[in-house]
């Protein structure tokens, strides 16, 4: 199966929220690897890799797990993957 990898900039109120460690612990629940990051300017950056529909049913559980009023905007940018990544961590 082909593995993709899926960056997304997570825009609005999420940081100081509990976004990354919400975001690490639905991780689990999938097979994905990657990481997730604050950036300067209060946004956060996720970078998750997989099979794309585990990656798709990973970013629909991110915004079903109450964090949704919390994100202003979501980018997605796909891509294949990079295999570089181990487990999925915070940053």
């Amino acid at each position: 199966m082909q593995r993709f990898r899926m960056l997304i900039l997570y825009e609005g109120r999420v940081q100081g929220v509990g976004f990354r460690y919400q975001t690490k612990r639905l991780s689990t629940g999938y097979e994905v690897t990657g990481t997730v990051r604050n950036l300067l300017g209060g946004r956060v950056e996720l970078i998750a890799e997989g099979v794309r529909k585990e990656l798709e049913e990973f970013q629909t559980a991110i915004r079903e797990s109450g964090l949704r009023p919390l994100i202003r905007e979501e980018i997605v940018t796909w891509s294949k993957a990079a295999e570089g990544l181990r487990g999925f961590n915070i940053v």
